[in-house]
C-alpha cells in the first residue's frame, strides 16, 4: 500500500520521506474537475509539498486553467512525486507549469515522478507542462498514464533538454527514463518511451539526437469522427514552415496524431509547441488560439 506524507496543521507535508532510508520528499497531488453549468470547476483538490497548485482561472469558454507548481525549485534525488488528475463528463481543463522543471544532482537515489490522468466521456484536456532540464549527475524516472473514455479529447506534451546550455552541461545527467502511455477505451494507442544514459552511451550520433539539444513529443487525441489524413497533412505543412527543427508526424492507430521534433533552443521549443498547439486547436478541436498565461 502506498503511503502519503502526514499533513501538518497548514495542510503541508511534515515528513520528508515515508521511508527512513531514503532521502527526498513524498509529494502528492489529487485534482477532480467537474462541469457545472457552462463552466468547469475544481471540485476537489489535495496536495502535499513539493507539489502545489494555484487557484484555477475561468476562461471565457468555461475552461478551467491551472498552473501546476513545484515551489522547491525542482526535483531532488529521492523525491517521489505522485499526481492523480480526473476530469468528469464534459469538463474542459488546461494544465501547464510556470517554467521548465529542473532535475537536480543526486548522489544515490533516483527521483520519481508519476502522473495518472483519467478523462471521462466528453471531457477535454490540454496537458502542457514545460520541458525537463536535467542537471549534471541527476537521475529521474517519469511516467505519465492517460486513460480516456469514449468521446474524450486531449493534447499531451512531453519534452526535455540535454542540460543547461549556458553552462555547457549538455548530456551530463546520470540517466533519464521517460514513459508516456495513452489508452482510449482501454486500448493503448500511444506509447513514448525514452531511456537515456549519456555518460555510457553517446546520444550525439545520427539516429539519436545528433547536434540537437531539445526533444519534444505532442500527442493529439479526439474520439470523434475526423478526417485524420487531411489533418495530418495540415500539421505536416505547419511543421515544414517552422525553421531550425527536425520533425515528423504520423497517425496513431486510432483517433489521433503523434508529433515529435528536435531543436536547439528553449525559445524554439516553446514557439514550435505553441504553433502546433494552435494548429491542433483549429484543425482538430475547432477552437480559437489561446496563449498560455505563465504568471
Amino acid at each position: 500500500m502506498e503511503l502519503e506524507s502526514p499533513p501538518s496543521l497548514n495542510g503541508f507535508a511534515t515528513a520528508c520521506s515515508s521511508s527512513p532510508d531514503r532521502s527526498g520528499r513524498d509529494g502528492f497531488l489529487r485534482l477532480l474537475f467537474e462541469r457545472q453549468g457552462d463552466a468547469t470547476v475544481l471540485r476537489r483538490s489535495r496536495f502535499t509539498l513539493p507539489l502545489q497548485i494555484l487557484s484555477p482561472l475561468a476562461l471565457a469558454d468555461g475552461t478551467a486553467y491551472l498552473l501546476l507548481l513545484n515551489p522547491t525549485g525542482g526535483i531532488l534525488g529521492g523525491d517521489c512525486l505522485r499526481s492523480e488528475i480526473t476530469l468528469g463528463e464534459n469538463a474542459s481543463v488546461c494544465l501547464t507549469t510556470p517554467s521548465a522543471n529542473r532535475v537536480y544532482r543526486t548522489s544515490h537515489h533516483a527521483a520519481e515522478q508519476k502522473t495518472h490522468i483519467k478523462l471521462a466521456t466528453g471531457s477535454f484536456l490540454e496537458y502542457l507542462p514545460d520541458h525537463l532540464i536535467p542537471h549534471p549527475g541527476s537521475s529521474l524516472r517519469q511516467t505519465l498514464l492517460v486513460e480516456m473514455d469514449a468521446g474524450s479529447r486531449g493534447m499531451f506534451f512531453d519534452g526535455f533538454a540535454a542540460g543547461r546550455q549556458a553552462l555547457h552541461e549538455e548530456w551530463k545527467f546520470r540517466d533519464l527514463d521517460l514513459r508516456t502511455e495513452i489508452k482510449l477505451n482501454g486500448r493503448p494507442i500511444f506509447l513514448n518511451r525514452l531511456k537515456m544514459t549519456p555518460l555510457s552511451h553517446s546520444l550525439q550520433s545520427l539516429g539519436v539526437m545528433s547536434d540537437f539539444s531539445y526533444s519534444a513529443a505532442l500527442a493529439i487525441v479526439d474520439d470523434h469522427p475526423q478526417d485524420w489524413p487531411q489533418i495530418l497533412a495540415a500539421l505536416r505543412q505547419e511543421l515544414e514552415s517552422i525553421p531550425n527543427i527536425q520533425a515528423g508526424a504520423s497517425l496513431l492507430p486510432a483517433a489521433g496524431i503523434s508529433i515529435r521534433f528536435l531543436t536547439n533552443s528553449a525559445i524554439a521549443l516553446a514557439e514550435t509547441n505553441n504553433k502546433l498547439r494552435t494548429a491542433a486547436r483549429h484543425h482538430v478541436f475547432q477552437l480559437p488560439p489561446f496563449d498560455l498565461r505563465k504568471y
